[in-house]
């Protein structure tokens, strides 16, 4: 499970000597570069581990873009086609229109938005794609394609009414009819759930996640699955990924570590999920080494029914100085399920295995590329938290990234209420989103039990949504509690205030500005703090009508502006505690009906009042609402023998060189 970023950053100082941290700019997106402190400090073998297993992720990259649409491969062959071959003018139009589609295709891996799922259209024309291809002698067959606006790849491009939706979580639909990712094909909603309710056993204490490494499909009238392994689906990638695991895996630090690649390895080649449940088991019990790594079909946001897993990657090593704190998270994890306000009956009462850290990453992949999570807690599967724990990690140098790219950029004093919530955003800010980020991933996640019998997919199409929401609320409940200041967690006792008010600034207002006129909330985080802000702002109104007293949470007016405002924090983390323990209840006792309600009546609806005056807001300060990443360049460094020596961190690659190597060294074709 992920954490995602917040629609703006709040600042943070830029350090002198720094890389440029923003390299390229286009629609809604920036793309920043990301620097790997301490690489260089890392032993030879080390070295060559991350390498190998950075090798191992990029050569997933196209498994991503072919499980976010069926077209989107050949869609990206047509761009990057013209794009190295076009000799007219690049000061054209159309050109410049079709350079930005382009860049918006690289950046969502496919045509639908990365964040909000909605197609993107282009503002070049089909007659002039049509010519470039006409004048550079390409394939007739794309060109006769082109020319029949009925042609299904054509539709895909430029028909606004053909696959609107990636993840389709509309209320009252056909959720899986409706979502245009390719992990289904000629199935409705009612026969996925079928299918997999027939495989599950009400009495499997262990049970596997079905459905997470394969494709739905209707063959002759029966559904199958066809299984993402070497030899099945994705075969030839899944191979080139398996090469340079087994690389990896004589390389690795220790026996554990070379037990989790070797585990992993199998699972690859058999596509059994006990394989991959066997493969968690072991990774979270690798402790003791300073490069870890994810890799394989992990997180199931893009699919709405949450059972399929993108395939995701991230190559990454210990950043010790900055673990201190997740180690003291950590090692008082069971205080925390104590005393959390949740009905008795849904605490852990032995919490096990849960271990945090920070981490420095080394290369984003897949689901993780260019957009990237800045915090991460697996494995995903209920029974293997409950029995062997899990791993929760924070990306400090991604959070740096981003801090440092967003200082002084206008954007706390256009929203924030007062001079008290700017001054409190620039002492605290940064620091109190990693603390939330750290109790969001590694308890908030792994905190709480379901109980006997209940179905882990019983929420279904809301599961993701409600899920964010209990691990962000248990976040925000405790950053307020004295055990923070005490254990040394938290500075002072106010710090927590900078996280409460950009997070209920966030998702009353802020967040608006990824959201289109008309349109309503679709991404899962989104709805998330949108779930928590609007459901903390009737309770705090109602609490003033019933006790006479200003709202603990209101929005105000100033100089014909919207502004949140926070009167009292103490009564806020009330309600917090109030909205956790219903969370909970919910997924405890798989309560669907209960769970729908709270999302579609607080995280999904859009007062366009207000996101038309935030959106005009934000327009003036010239910010763009999305960012991501390149990656650095690894190069291995060779004797006469050919033998490694040393691996070199490069930085400098541009967007647009990146993903041009990225098609061209990996990719079947």
């Amino acid at each position: 499970m992920t954490i995602a970023v917040l629609a703006a950053s709040c600042s943070a100082p830029k350090e002198e000597g720094t890389a440029p941290w923003s390299i390229d700019r286009f629609a809604d997106i920036e793309v920043l570069r990301y620097e790997v402190p301490e690489f260089e400090h890392l032993s030879l073998q080390q070295k060559k581990l991350v390498y190998y297993l950075s090798e191992a992720a990029l050569w997933g990259r196209d498994i991503m873009w072919d499980q976010n649409c069926k077209y989107n491969l050949a869609i990206r062959n047509i761009c990057e086609s013209v794009y190295v071959n076009y000799a007219g003018d690049k000061s054209d139009a159309q050109w410049l229109a079709f350079e930005e589609y382009m860049k918006r295709v690289w950046f969502a891996n496919g045509i639908h938005h990365h964040y909000s799922n909605a197609k993107f259209l282009p503002d070049f024309s089909r007659e002039w794609l049509i010519a470039q291809f006409e004048s550079n002698g390409f394939s007739a067959e794309i060109i006769d394609m082109l020319k029949d606006e009925n042609a299904e790849l054509t539709r895909a491009i430029f028909d606004p009414t053909f696959l609107p939706i990636k993840v389709n979580q509309a209320d009252g639909v056909d959720v899986i009819a409706t979502s245009a990712n390719n992990f289904y094909e000629g199935v409705t909603q009612k026969e996925v759930e079928d299918f997999y309710a027939k495989m599950k056993n009400p009495n499997d204490t262990m049970p596997v996640m079905f459905g997470l490494n394969s494709k739905l499909v209707k063959e002759n009238g029966e559904l199958v699955e066809k299984t993402w392994k070497v030899g099945g689906m994705y075969g030839e990638e899944i191979s080139h990924i398996v090469y340079w695991l087994e690389k990896a895996a004589t390389v690795a630090e220790n026996a554990k570590q070379k037990a989790v690649i070797e585990k992993l390895i199998a699972y690859y080649k058999s596509g059994d999920l006990k394989d991959f449940d066997d493969y968690s088991i072991l990774w979270v019990d690798d402790l003791d080494s300073k490069v870890d790594f994810i890799n394989g079909f992990i997180e199931s946001y893009n699919d709405p029914l949450g059972l399929r897993g993108s395939w995701e990657s991230n190559v990454n090593f210990l950043d010790s100085a900055n673990t201190a704190r997740t180690e003291v998270i950590s090692r008082n994890a069971q205080w925390f399920e104590d005393h959390s306000p949740i009905d008795s009956r849904f605490r852990k009462p032995v919490v096990k295995g849960v271990t945090a850290k920070v981490i420095t990453a080394a290369i984003l992949a897949g689901d993780a590329y260019p957009s990237t999570a800045i915090g991460i807690n697996l494995p995903n599967s209920n029974w293997i938290r409950a029995q062997h724990g899990s791993k929760s990690v924070s990306i400090d140098n991604i959070t740096a990234a981003y801090s440092a790219a967003s200082a002084g950029n206008g954007f706390n004093e256009e929203f924030m209420w007062s001079v008290e919530e700017i001054e409190l955003a620039k002492k605290y800010a940064h620091y109190v989103d990693n603390v939330h980020t750290d109790l969001h991933e590694c308890l908030g996640h792994g905190s709480g039990q379901l109980l006997p019998g209940v179905d882990p997919d019983a929420l279904k199409n809301y599961s993701s949504t409600l899920e964010e929401a209990r691990a962000d609320i248990f976040a925000l409940y405790y950053m307020a509690d004295p055990k923070l200041v005490e254990l040394g967690v938290m500075p002072t006792a106010d710090a927590y205030k900078a996280g409460y008010y950009q997070q209920m600034m966030n998702g009353l207002m802020t967040q608006l500005v990824r959201i289109l006129p008309g349109d309503n909330i679709e991404e899962a985080h989104m709805r998330n703090r949108a779930l928590i802000a609007y459901w903390t702002l009737e309770r705090a109104e109602k609490d003033a009508a019933e006790n006479g007293c200003e709202p603990a949470l209101a929005f105000v007016e100033k100089d014909g502006k919207t502004y949140v405002k926070i009167s009292d924090y103490e009564k806020l983390r009330t309600f917090f505690g109030e909205l956790l323990g219903e969370l909970q209840r919910i997924k405890s006792e798989g309560d669907f009906e209960a769970g729908r309600q709270l999302v579609e009546n607080y995280g999904v609806k859009v007062n366009q009042e207000l996101l038309s005056e935030v959106l005009s807001r934000y327009e003036a300060l010239d910010l763009a609402p999305y960012r991501g990443f390149v990656n650095p360049r690894y190069e291995a460094v060779k004797d006469a023998n050919g033998e490694i020596t040393d691996v070199k961190v490069i930085y400098g690659e541009g967007f647009v060189d990146q993903m041009l190597r990225y098609a061209k060294d990996y990719s079947v074709k």
